[in-house]
């Protein structure tokens, strides 16, 4: 802290205050130059910004679907309607003697699953609790559905082991390797796509090349038995094991002391101790354990059970030919849930309950005949066949549909159906010819050309009003000593003049204009373009008469409309044609290239967002700025320090000549 004056009188913080006033100006100056510099690159980055979305709008306009768009008429769009892609040539098709429409098989079951007409299994409940309600009740399998995960780790291979699991039942098992369906077979396996599970030595095995490394396989199987431990963290009476519908309990310990297990009332096993005493019980459907006391905090309990569980397969012959999975069914789950795991798998058919029928039926999802031989919805497994009354069910095949197209006798799986582009929908059965009709769809052409031509002028509209902005040299960034002096909305107005003009004729912006300008006028000389319509002027668009606008284009819409009748092919390539030469390249490709080379040029002298201020021009001076700053602040701080080492110096002679006066002055009076 400096306090100075005491011994002359003045005050020389604001005598020093004023003289660091001037010195600064150059740093103020510094300063000034470093916002203009960081308000060009910011001016510079937007009109990046601009150009990259007319790039985007050219890459668009480069596909063949914005002057391709097609439509379709049908003389009875009561029998038969159709949509066209781009790629769909302009013809004509004639349907008749629609004698049979596709249908999907339909596998119907043997009739209500329930025993009572009057009390219905319930869809929504446990499979395992409906049993008794059934009209074929199940026998179910006691083990554990367990799910393991593996992520391949060398190419080709063959084995991947299940780590001790002791999986016990080779045909209840799913295997899906990157979401595929691997085939379960019953020996060791001999082709792609083919696995075994191989209980004796607790294996998968996979046929064929093996697997490839990375893949990832999903493998869901059945264990001898779960067990679940604990360690209670508060004194409970009560404690739930992770599952439900338990079909036997192997072993029970209650603080390493082993408890005996047995049949209970209330669909229940009672937890007996070494004197017979029941001490709980064990809720089989809910896998709820309460005990008659409460067992204290830190008491560790573990459970080995056996759980209620089912299988079956489900497959079809498909377009992609012959689907089949097998599907694990535990007793906690609900006919729904079933459902909902059939109805979205990968075997092509979704199964259905009607609750007042107390029906299921099986339909393939696709329609037409794929296996004339035979059925074509495939089932195996006692859940399937006797629980759900599959196994002698009625099949409806599933059948083609049978017309005449163009006057030759076919038929299709399907209803709907493509041909060259065109997708034909055939809706009832007829006789009479219907027509469909497949023409370009010059209105959305043109609706495409006009967008494209309005986002160009919006861009050369902000570009040009950018370049011939008013340059105002009396007003410069102001400095922190002005901003003071001004009220917000008086530094606001500043601020907008001060920024106005810092790309005016610049030489990238006005060459991108003038090199698009050139782009858009200068003939196509392309094979695949008529002369008649080798420039915008031959299909109605030209340049507006008002040279303020800049080069906009105006578009004479009658014009522009009748080109693409007429010769959609030319209109096309004059906008999107390719060539080697310029002259051969379409406008839109001329262009592109042209905004790309300006972004380039843009990116060199400002960078982007993400760029380090060495990556472009304005960057380095910006960086030299910030140095030359550094050093004038340094050099500042030196000029301060030499004032006051002045002005200190002054204060201590007037302090001596003041004690020299004093003492004169006493020894004169003295």
């Amino acid at each position: 802290m400096r306090i100075g004056g005491l011994a002359s009188g003045m005050d020389v913080d604001s005598l020093v205050a004023d003289l660091m006033k001037a010195e600064r100006m150059p740093l103020d100056k510094l300063k000034q130059k470093k916002q203009t510099l960081e308000w060009q690159r910011d001016d510079y980055r937007s009109m990046n910004t601009l150009l990259l979305d007319f790039r985007s709008e050219l890459t668009q306009m480069k596909l063949s679907t914005n002057y391709r768009a097609r439509t379709t008429s049908s003389t009875n769009s009561d029998y038969v309607t159709a949509t066209a892609s781009s790629a769909a040539p302009q013809s004509s098709y004639s349907i008749k003697n629609v004698t049979q429409l596709a249908s999907a098989a339909v596998l119907k079951n043997a009739g209500g699953i329930s025993a009572s007409s009057t009390d219905k299994m319930d869809a929504t409940k446990s499979l395992h609790s409906q049993n008794s309600k059934m009209r074929n009740s199940l026998t179910w399998s006691a083990g554990a559905v367990e799910l393991k995960n593996f992520t391949v780790a060398s190419e080709g291979t063959t084995e991947l082991s299940l780590d001790g699991l002791n999986a016990i039942d080779s045909n209840a098992v799913n295997i899906k390797v990157d979401g595929k369906v691997f085939k379960v077979v019953q020996s060791p396996p001999t082709s792609d796509g083919e696995v075994f599970l191989d209980t004796t030595n607790d294996k998968l095995l996979f046929g064929g090349a093996g697997l490839k490394k990375g893949a990832v396989v999903n493998a869901q199987f059945v264990t001898e038995n779960k067990t679940d431990s604990t360690t209670l963290t508060q004194a409970s009476s009560s404690w739930q094991l992770s599952r439900g519908s338990i079909n036997s309990v192997d072993s029970i310990k209650i603080n390493d002391v082993a408890y005996s297990v047995a049949d209970g009332s209330n669909d229940t096993f009672d937890i007996k101790d070494a004197s017979n005493n029941i001490i709980g019980s064990i809720n089989k459907e809910t896998g709820k354990i309460n005990f008659k006391n409460e067992q204290a905090k830190d008491t560790k309990i573990e459970v080995t059970y056996k759980l209620n569980y089912s299988s079956f397969s489900l497959g079809a012959h498909t377009s992609k030919g012959e689907t089949a999975e097998t599907f694990l069914v535990q007793g906690n789950q609900s006919l729904n849930s079933v459902m909902d795991k059939v109805n979205s798998s990968s075997v092509g058919v979704t199964m259905f309950y009607d609750s007042f029928s107390d029906q299921l039926t099986l339909t393939r999802k696709e329609t037409g005949n794929f296996n004339e031989s035979g059925n074509e919805i495939i089932k195996s497994g006692t859940f399937m066949n006797s629980f759900l009354r599959f196994g002698s069910g009625t099949e409806t095949d599933g059948q083609d549909a049978i017309f005449n197209l163009n006057g030759l006798d076919t038929r299709r799986h399907s209803n709907t159906f493509e041909m060259n582009g065109v997708t034909l929908n055939i809706k009832n059965t007829f006789t009479d010819p219907v027509s469909i009709s497949v023409n370009n769809d010059s209105t959305k052409v043109f609706d495409n050309i006009k967008e494209f031509v309005t986002k160009y002028n919006e861009l050369i509209d902000k570009i040009t009003k950018k370049t011939s902005e008013d340059y105002y040299r009396s007003y410069q960034p102001l400095t922190d000593d002005q901003r003071e002096s001004l009220s917000d909305k008086q530094q606001e107005q500043w601020e907008e003049k001060a920024k106005s003009g810092l790309l005016k004729r610049d030489p990238i912006l006005t060459g991108v204009l003038s090199q698009m300008r050139t782009d858009f006028y200068a003939p196509v000389s392309n094979e695949k373009v008529s002369s008649a319509f080798n420039q915008l002027a031959g299909i109605g668009i030209t340049t507006s008469s008002n040279y303020l606008e800049g080069g906009k284009l105006v578009i004479n819409e009658a014009d522009l409309k009748k080109a693409i009748e007429s010769d959609p092919e030319s209109v096309e390539n004059l906008f999107r044609g390719d060539g080697t030469s310029y002259n051969q390249k379409g406008l839109v490709q001329r262009l592109y290239d042209s905004v790309n080379q300006s972004m380039d040029k843009l990116k060199e002298k400002a960078g982007n967002s993400f760029s380090t201020n060495q990556q472009f021009s304005l960057g380095r001076e910006l960086t030299n700025v910030d140095r030359n700053i550094d050093r004038f602040q340094d050099r500042l701080k030196q000029v301060e320090d030499r004032y006051w080492r002045q002005f200190t110096a002054m204060e201590k002679a007037i302090q001596r000549s003041n004690e020299q006066s004093m003492f004169l002055m006493n020894q004169f009076g003295g």
